[in-house]
C-alpha cells in the first residue's frame, strides 16, 4: 500500500459510527463488492429523494423551481472540483464515465491524423481502453501498447515510456485498477507525456474511493471518475480545465449552448443524481472531524480513510497468504486494498456464490479489465475481487477468511 497523504496527521476512523450511516449494512451482508460500487449512506439517498420532491424544471433564472435545478448543477459542479483538485467550470457530468470517454474520444479523434499514436496500457478497465481504440481505427491511427509486469502486477513508467513518441497525441492510463490495485506512477507518466505534447487522460474511477484526488499533482489533462464508486448515485463525472474544454467542440443540438461545460452534457441534467454527488463528497468530508474548507477536510477523511484501509487490508492479505490452496495475483508495492485471489478446484463464479450463501459479497469475473485479465492468464473468467470499504470492519474481514478457509479445505 502507499499513501500520498502520509504528510497529514490522520485521524482514525469511527468505523461503527460510519456504518450506522448505511442502510443497506442492516442486512448483515459483508459488502467486499465496493470496486463495483459501493453501498450509500441515508444522507446520499435523502438528497436525492428530496431534489425529486421538489418544485423542480429546468435551469434558469426566472422560477423557483429554475432557480432550485441551477443551484443543484453550480453545487456538484463545486463538489466535484473539491473532491478532485479542479474547478467548477471544468467539471462536466454524464450517464457513466464509459459514455463520457466515447464521448470524448469521438471529439479528440478529430483532430487526429494519420501517423498519429495513442498509448494505451493492458492494466486499465476497457472503459479507458476501447474507446481510444476504436478512435484510432476510425482516424487511422496507430494504437501503442504498454504492458505491466505479470508478476508483481506493476506497471513501469518505463513501460509507458518506451511506446511514447513525438507522433503520441493521447496516453490513457488508470489511476487505479480496479481488477488488481495497482496505482502507477501516473505523474511520471504525464510527464513524458506532455515532453512530446500528447494529452493524459486518467481514469480516476478506482482511485477516487480510496486516496485523495489532486488531478493537478497527477498531471492529468483530463480526469475520470464515477459517483457511485464513492457512495454517490450512478453517472459519470470528467474534469478538465476550462481552457482545454474551450478548444474542443463535440457535436451538439443547434440550440443548445455553447458554453464550457455545458457544450458536453448532451440534454438535461439528472438533478437529482447531481444533487446525490454533492451529498456524497459532504459525507466524505464528515469521516472526520476537522476544520477548514470542503477540499480541506476530504483531504483529511482519505487520508483516515486510507490509514483504516491499510491495516484491514494486511489483515486480509495475511489471512489469505496462510491458505495453500489461495493464490493471490496482485501484490503490487502501490494499491489500493484490493485482492484478487483464486481458490485451487473452484471457478471464480463457485466461490462468488459459496460466499454469496454466507452473506458475504466478493465477485468472480474480469470486471471489464479484460486485457489485464487475459495478460495474466486468467482469461476472461477472471479471479475472485475483494475490495475495502472505509465502512468494512475487521468483523467483515474475518468472516470472508474463514469462509474462503473453508472453501479452501
Amino acid at each position: 500500500m502507499h499513501r500520498d497523504t502520509d504528510t497529514l496527521e490522520a485521524a482514525a476512523l469511527d468505523v461503527a459510527a460510519i456504518r450506522s450511516q448505511f442502510p443497506a449494512l442492516g442486512d448483515r451482508v459483508a459488502y467486499f463488492d465496493g470496486p463495483g460500487g459501493s453501498q450509500v449512506p441515508a444522507v446520499v439517498a435523502r438528497a436525492v429523494a428530496d431534489t425529486m420532491a421538489a418544485g423542480i424544471s429546468n435551469r434558469g433564472p426566472v422560477t423557483a423551481a429554475e432557480r432550485r435545478a441551477d443551484a443543484v448543477v453550480v453545487d456538484a459542479r463545486q463538489a466535484v472540483a473539491d473532491l478532485c483538485g479542479t474547478v467548477p467550470r471544468g467539471v462536466v457530468f454524464g450517464r457513466s464515465m464509459t459514455q463520457l470517454t466515447y464521448d470524448f474520444s469521438r471529439t479528440l479523434a478529430a483532430g487526429w491524423v494519420a501517423g498519429d499514436e495513442v498509448v494505451v496500457t493492458r492494466l486499465d478497465h476497457d472503459a479507458n481502453i476501447r474507446p481510444w481504440v476504436r478512435a484510432a481505427e476510425r482516424a487511422g491511427v496507430t494504437v501503442r501498447w504498454a504492458d505491466f509486469d505479470r508478476g508483481s502486477a506493476e506497471l513501469a513508467v518505463s513501460a509507458v515510456t518506451e511506446v511514447v513518441s513525438e507522433r503520441t497525441r493521447l496516453v490513457a492510463v488508470t489511476a487505479a485498477s480496479n481488477l488488481l490495485g495497482t496505482r502507477p506512477e501516473v505523474a511520471a507518466i504525464a510527464a513524458a507525456a506532455h515532453d512530446v505534447g500528447a494529452l493524459v487522460y486518467v481514469d480516476a474511477v478506482h482511485l477516487a474511493p480510496h486516496a485523495a484526488i489532486d488531478a493537478t499533482a497527477l498531471g492529468a489533462d483530463v480526469l475520470v471518475c464515477s459517483p457511485y464508486k464513492f457512495f454517490g448515485p450512478h453517472l459519470g463525472v470528467l474534469t478538465a480545465a476550462p481552457a482545454l474544454l474551450e478548444t474542443l467542440h463535440p457535436d451538439k443540438l443547434v440550440a443548445s449552448t455553447k458554453d464550457v461545460p455545458e457544450r458536453f452534457e448532451l440534454g438535461t441534467l439528472p438533478y437529482e443524481l447531481l444533487a446525490g454527488t454533492t451529498a456524497a463528497v459532504d459525507f466524505i468530508a464528515s469521516l472526520v472531524a476537522g476544520n477548514g474548507d470542503r477540499r480541506e477536510r476530504v483531504l483529511a477523511s482519505m487520508a483516515a480513510v486510507e490509514l483504516h484501509e491499510d491495516r484491514l487490508f494486511t489483515r486480509l492479505l495475511d489471512g489469505l497468504g496462510r491458505l495453500d490452496a489461495v493464490t493471490v495475483h496482485n501484490r503490487p508495492a502501490r494499491r489500493t486494498p484490493t485482492a484478487l485471489f483464486s481458490v485451487r478446484g473452484h471457478s471464480p463464479g463457485e466461490v462468488h456464490a459459496a460466499l454469496a450463501d454466507v452473506g458475504i459479497n466478493a465477485p468472480g469475473g474480469s470486471f471489464y479489465a479484460i486485457e489485464a485479465a487475459r495478460w495474466l492468464g486468467l482469461g476472461d473468467a477472471g479471479a475472485v475481487r475483494a475490495g475495502l470499504a472505509p465502512y468494512t470492519d475487521e468483523d467483515d474481514v474475518d468472516r470472508l477468511l474463514d469462509a474462503v478457509a473453508d472453501l479452501a479445505r
